[in-house]
């Protein structure tokens, strides 16, 4: 007993030395750059809790130096690797035959160097093999030139178990996250009957997201801003509006998203709203690059179909199912907020303004997407908006302030071809009914838009974009629209850094609210957002 455990302390050094090497180079880097010792240790902390083992990762026994194709004689520490290789056999490669010694230690990578060392420790001691003298001379010897880097790195480690503990005891909450966002607008609108002044405007909202397993999400969300946008009081439509704007608020703050997202077995989520949410939440837009209200189009029309992206919103319920790899089924049901929270007669939840939608999503390849949805809408009175207010004129409210019950359908697509351009559609149509009358209407939309990615910039996008705002086509007890309006806009969205984005870009639109004797207006738009 008393052999084996001197043998085994002699070899004790080796463990050590073993776990050194796998990890000198990184140490060397580490103390050889001028960054913060805590944030070069915290960047370090960060690449091992991103590091997840897969079988493409996985190490295999080493047996001769010579296959590890990113090791030379000329490296500082080649003689110590094919000493522990050719003499003890405990250090191991990746599959593509590298070593990889400039990479930052894994708590697996440690694991395999030491268990593959400990295991063949064991063999020597079990077959009364000696340790050679010079090795353990040379592993002292290493652990002598990097006594600096070690003491260095402890203090590291001490100083970041300092800021850790402080910022344990100072976080505002275990299970809350906020994010923010800040829009500043420098705009204005042109045309020939338009008398409009520049504006600079602003938009705030601060997202309190709070986990309580991990895969759920509460969202609290407050809002603030008083971009009152190019509304049909100033250019006589309602097609100029930007797709940010709050309609004047004068920067009262309010809580404008209230939802609890949470997951049901492994393929379901499903959704409980207190406020203020709608379809395009809950069931999937598509339009991936111009959908963002603070990063997206500058338009409200080009931000997402308004026949079925834009009907009521507020409180309800809905659900996203996984089908397969190939379909995903969305749907929702939701009421305003004021009707939703009335118990009055004919409001509440079930006898006011709600909507009511279904969503399949097929996606037969990574870079193709499309969807075909259904929405069933009922709007009372004062709340009736068909055409989400991308258009003031026959489609918004084709009955006048009467009760209006609508079946929507729509279809919209993506693609992107490689890494550099992305192509989307959609369109809609809409069969709108007045209640208690013989009233009906139809209704289309329908817009298409090109996306340049990455020019000039990683992360910038130059997107060109239009379409047809909704047309009253047909009906009985309804004026059509005789003409037909378009909405086309170009803008380009620069990331100045991670946090920053820029956003100048103009829309026009012709002939508004699809009138051929109101003349085309113009909006122009620099769009400035800081998230956080």
């Amino acid at each position: 007993m008393s052999r084996l455990f001197w043998r085994a302390l002699k070899a004790a050094p080796v463990v050590v030395a073993g776990s050194l090497l796998v990890s000198n180079a990184t140490m060397a880097q580490t103390v050889a750059s001028n960054e913060s010792p805590v944030d070069g240790t915290l960047e370090q902390i960060d690449g091992y809790s991103g590091y997840e083992e897969t079988a493409e990762d996985a190490m295999s026994q080493v047996t001769n130096v010579n296959q590890l194709r990113d090791v030379s004689p000329a490296d500082w520490a080649y003689e110590a690797l094919r000493s522990l290789v050719d003499r003890y056999g405990c250090i191991v490669g990746y599959p593509d035959q590298t070593y990889r010694g400039n990479q930052a230690l894994s708590r697996y990578e440690f694991a395999a160097g030491l268990n593959a060392c400990l295991n063949q420790i064991e063999r020597l001691i079990a077959s009364s093999e000696a340790l050679l003298r010079e090795d353990i001379e040379t592993i002292n010897k290493l652990l002598q030139e990097f006594e600096a880097e070690l003491a260095t790195l402890n203090g590291r480690v001490d100083s970041l178990e300092g800021r850790v503990a402080f910022l344990e005891d100072h976080q505002f909450s275990t299970t809350t996250k906020l994010k923010g966002e800040v829009i500043f607008t420098l705009g204005n609108t042109f045309g020939d009957d338009i008398d409009s002044q520049f504006t600079f405007s602003d938009r705030v909202r601060l997202n309190f997201n709070t986990s309580f397993t991990g895969k759920d999400i509460l969202r609290t969300r407050l809002q603030a801003g008083n971009t009152q946008g190019f509304k049909a009081g100033i250019t006589g439509t309602d097609s100029t509006r930007l797709g940010f704007d709050q309609g004047g608020n004068s920067n009262d703050i309010r809580i404008d998203d209230l939802y609890y997202r949470f997951p049901v077995g492994d393929k379901v989520r499903v959704w409980l709203a207190g406020n203020s949410i709608g379809t395009h939440n809950i069931l999937n837009v598509g339009n991936p690059y111009l959908k963002s209200t603070g990063a997206g189009a500058l338009s409200r029309f080009h931000i997402r179909n308004p026949l079925i992206f834009r009907p009521v919103q507020g409180t309800g319920l809905g659900t996203n199912v996984k089908l397969s790899d190939l379909f995903t089924f969305n749907a929702s049901y939701l009421s305003t907020s004021n009707d939703g929270a009335d118990p009055s007669l004919g409001e509440g939840i079930f006898n006011g303004s709600f909507s009511a939608g279904a969503q399949l999503v097929a996606s037969p390849t990574d870079n193709f997407e499309i969807n075909f949805a259904y929405i069933r809408t009922f709007e009372t009175g004062d709340d009736v908006n068909i055409s989400g207010s991308t258009v003031s004129g026959n489609a918004k409210r084709p009955f006048g302030r009467v009760d209006t019950s609508t079946n929507r359908f729509g279809l919209g697509a993506n693609y992107q071809f490689g890494d550099r351009v992305a192509i989307a559609a959609t369109g809609a149509y809409a069969d709108a009914s007045e209640r208690g009358g013989d009233g009906s209407a139809d209704i289309w939309t329908w817009s298409a838009n090109i996306a340049f990615l990455d020019l000039m910039k990683e992360g910038s996008v130059l997107a060109v974009a239009g379409g047809l705002p909704p047309k009253l086509t047909d009906g009985d007890g309804v004026t059509e629209d005789e003409d037909s309006s378009y909405i086309i806009e170009l803008f380009y969205k620069y990331p100045v850094n991670k946090n920053i984005i820029v956003t100048p870009g103009v829309y026009v639109v012709t002939n508004p609210d699809h009138d051929d004797s109101n003349d085309a207006a113009y909006v122009g738009v620099i769009r400035t957002t800081f998230k956080f």
